[in-house]
């Protein structure tokens, strides 16, 4: 016997959960266990307390045990003597995280895609308790069974295996793009999101590991393509060797997964992945990407824009950083109606930088940091110039202190040997900042370069952009751009927050659901940032999480059985639950009857 939640869905699409005692009758027919309701109490959020002690108090006494004093607390269980507290576990975190993810349908959506497996319905739990230890306490999978079983409640979990979790995380990946839609349509559906802008950077994450991986055959996705052998002649054994060197079909290049590449942690010494990320402007990251370490940027975000092509997602413009830029892609982009709007090098020395920087013109005060000015340089094109004075501030600041670097080594060089000096500009030629000033004369002597000094200031603090889009004002342009910063706040929160590293899993395939689950965690949090923001609450998910925390639930045994309570909320999380529209923990979280047998 227990006492269980259930939910229905009204026609405006809100749940209203229900309380019921229920117990578990066999089926000899269907050779199965059924749930059969004893007695509805009604509402969660409608319960009638006093009844409910009054029936706590009534079958204490039916078991010899005396009931508490009269009054509000005579449920608690410190006023019943004979009953025992067990253990105190935070809750609210993962309480909070739960109602947001069946708000969002993720759990129906799993349960749909898992029916008819064998990981019908426990799959679901697990990943939710994946994702869920993501955003609150970090760590490996094995360790994240441990804190299920003892550092947590989750609701509807109270253990997983670590096998379980593996299990989940492998066919996480068999449903990653029904996923990956259907979190999309909900998402948008519940915050009414703005997706006329799309925001894609990557980053890249290392492992600490010496070896790469074997390099094997890939699309141009880069996935997995294994060599087809359900035609082979079993009367003829082809070498290994030259199967290995033939590539099957569709596949375009050989890698690792973990393979060495331009490191954007500044290790370029160890082996890394790459990891793209698509977010609205409003901070919701909506897909996640990964490559092999050694995947160069630029021909990623078509991929990316291919695979969102369906999502019905209407006149998108893109936005990304400079190694995007190339030329293939602004078609990739632009086909369809679509759009764009990306950064360009100033310091390329192409033939647009060149333009755009010799055009005269007088800058338009954007916000208090940033200016801009528009430039004719083509009829298929709109190119803007932005400045930020205190970006300009420090560049001259780090090239001062890069000039005084150069100058501090290179002193003394002309009193070397020429293979002393030699060796000298080998040195330098590997630091790209000072390089950049270095000036060799025709006697070999080592020089700072005035001339490119004095080039160099010029472009302090500015930036340009060049957009296909005929409509957006150059004010909207440059804050469109501006709003990259979001992709870049999610990468420092997956990376500091969510420990998307360090990574403890070697299999490719593990690594890619490590990805999905941090980016379910991040998705959650975010929704949480909006809500809040929304709600006049501005905060972070650290901050929020830190409330969220101090709402414990605690366990008592006793003759009567087992029950669960819930502390009070803080002022703070009842203002959270409000903005995300969600109930709070009821007091009694959980009442069982039966002889407590832990």
């Amino acid at each position: 016997m227990f006492v269980r939640t259930s939910t229905r869905r009204n026609r405006d699409g809100s749940k209203v959960s229900y309380l019921q005692l229920a117990h578990n009758e066999w089926d000899p027919t269907a050779k199965t266990a059924r749930t059969k309701v004893l007695y509805s109490f009604g509402r969660a959020d409608q319960l009638d307390r006093p009844a409910i002690e009054r029936l706590i108090s009534a079958l204490t006494r039916v078991v010899g045990v005396e009931p508490a004093s009269s009054g509000p607390d005579r449920a608690r269980a410190v006023g019943v003597p004979g009953l025992e507290f067990v253990e105190s576990r935070p809750l609210g975190g993962a309480w909070l995280l739960d109602g947001l993810w069946h708000r969002l349908g993720i759990d129906t959506l799993l349960r749909r895609l898992a029916a008819g497996t064998r990981r019908y319905p426990i799959v679901e739990r697990v990943l939710f308790a994946l994702v869920a230890n993501r955003a609150l306490a970090p760590s490996s999978k094995l360790a994240a069974t441990s804190w299920v079983a003892h550092d947590v409640h989750v609701p509807g979990l109270d253990a997983v295996s670590d096998d379980a979790c593996y299990r989940a995380m492998d066919w996480l990946l068999q449903v990653e793009d029904q996923l990956a839609r259907g979190v999309f349509d909900q998402v948008a559906h519940l915050l009414n999101l703005e997706v006329d802008l799309i925001f894609f950077d990557t980053t890249s994450t290392y492992f600490e590991t010496e070896d790469p991986d074997e390099p094997v055959w890939r699309d141009d996705h880069g996935r997995l393509v294994e060599h087809d052998d359900t035609h082979a002649d079993d009367g003829a054994a082809a070498d290994s060797t030259a199967d290995a060197e033939q590539p099957p079909a569709g596949a375009t290049g050989r890698a690792g997964f973990r393979s060495r590449g331009k490191s954007k942690d500044s290790r370029d010494d160890l082996p890394q992945v790459v990891v793209g990320m698509a977010v609205t402007r409003d901070g919701i990251p909506v897909r996640v990407w990964y490559w092999p370490g050694n995947t160069s940027d630029s021909p990623l975000i078509r991929q990316v824009r291919d695979e969102l092509r369906d999502w019905t997602l209407g006149k998108v413009i893109w936005v990304a950083d400079r190694g995007f830029t190339s030329a293939q892609n602004r078609r990739h982009l632009a086909a369809g109606g679509g759009g764009y709007i990306l950064g360009e090098k100033l310091r390329s020395g192409s033939a647009e930088a060149t333009a755009a920087l010799s055009r005269q013109g007088r800058y338009q005060e954007v916000s208090a940091n940033l200016r801009v000015k528009e430039v004719k340089i083509s009829e298929s094109e709109r190119f803007v110039v932005c400045h930020n004075p205190d970006a300009a501030t420090r560049d001259a600041a780090v090239r001062a202190n890069l000039v005084e670097r150069l100058e501090a080594m290179i002193s003394t060089s002309d009193r070397l040997t020429p293979r002393k000096r030699a060796e000298l500009r080998g040195v330098i030629s590997t630091k790209p900042g000072l390089n950049r000033f270095l000036r060799v004369t025709p006697g070999g002597l080592l020089r700072a370069d005035a001339a490119k000094i004095t080039a160099d200031a010029k472009l302090d603090g500015k930036y340009l952009l060049r957009t296909s889009d005929p409509h957006l004002s150059t004010e909207d342009i440059a804050l469109g751009y501006k709003q990259l910063l979001e992709v870049e706040r999610g990468w420092r929160d997956m990376k500091q927050v969510l420990d998307l590293r360090p990574v403890y899993h070697r299999l490719e395939d593990r690594i890619r659901a490590h990805v999905l689950l941090c980016w379910l965690a991040l998705l959650l949090a975010r929704i949480v940032e909006t809500r809040a923001a929304t709600a006049d609450m501005t905060t972070t998910w650290p901050r929020a999480l830190d409330q969220l925390q101090r709402l414990h639930v605690g366990t008592f045994t006793g003759p009567a059985g087992l029950f669960r309570q819930t502390t009070p909320p803080s002022p703070e999380v009842r203002r959270l639950h409000t903005a995300l529209d969600l109930a709070l923990p009821p007091r009694i979280l959980n009442l069982d009857p039966e002889p407590a047998t832990r």
